[in-house]
């Protein structure tokens, strides 16, 4: 097999950990698809998901921080 199919086969994994959310202490695993492949990612343990999930992951709590600072800075009459 060449390299690029098993790069295409085998993607890179890399280890994440997912806090455990304090507002809702029974949400203890996240949902995450790609490609037609689903993950399900529990919280306060190291894991070890493709590199593409964890971009999935990095660009979704980004957004929550835009949101969360666009949503506050409205509120003060920013």
């Amino acid at each position: 097999m060449s390299e690029s199919r098993k790069a295409a086969v085998m993607p890179d994994k890399v280890t994440i950990r997912l806090p455990i959310d304090p507002a809702h202490p029974n949400n203890r695993e996240l949902f995450v698809a790609l490609n037609g492949a689903t993950y399900l990612i529990k919280r306060g343990v190291d894991v070890e998901v493709p590199a593409g999930v964890a971009e999935i992951i990095e660009h979704s709590q980004a957004q929550q921080a835009a949101a969360f600072e666009y949503m506050f800075s409205n509120a003060n009459g920013q």
